[in-house]
């Protein structure tokens, strides 16, 4: 994976806003973003990628909300910064989903400019 793509950042700190990013996508730069070993939640068509041990991050509320809200049900808390991709198979990582980047806008009535 060495591509770049606008990614849906969703910041830990609420002082910091939600917003999108280009992103380039190898192994490095992922590490880099998420502070640490990369894992991710799967949505329908998208991504959201969240270092492996975040539990030594802030939490993360607004990315609970907004991947509960896109359908996805989770088990333990979200920590750090997540930054979201569209997925399409077979591994293809794409641009933020626009359904992700309006629901973003809805929950925390921030415009968001793809």
């Amino acid at each position: 994976m060495n591509t770049s793509c606008n990614a849906l950042v969703v910041p830990a700190r609420l002082a910091h806003p939600v917003h999108i990013r280009p992103l380039d996508l190898d192994a490095t730069a992922l590490q880099r973003v998420a502070a640490g070993d990369v894992g991710y939640i799967a949505g329908h068509g998208w991504r959201a990628y969240l270092n492996n041990d975040g539990s030594r991050s802030f939490p993360n509320l607004r990315a609970e909300v907004l991947i509960r809200e896109a359908g996805v049900e989770l088990e333990d808390s979200i920590h750090g910064t997540a930054f979201l991709l569209g997925y399409v198979d077979p591994g293809e990582v794409t641009d933020a989903p626009r359904r992700l980047i309006s629901l973003a806008e809805q929950l925390f009535d921030v415009p968001l400019a793809a």
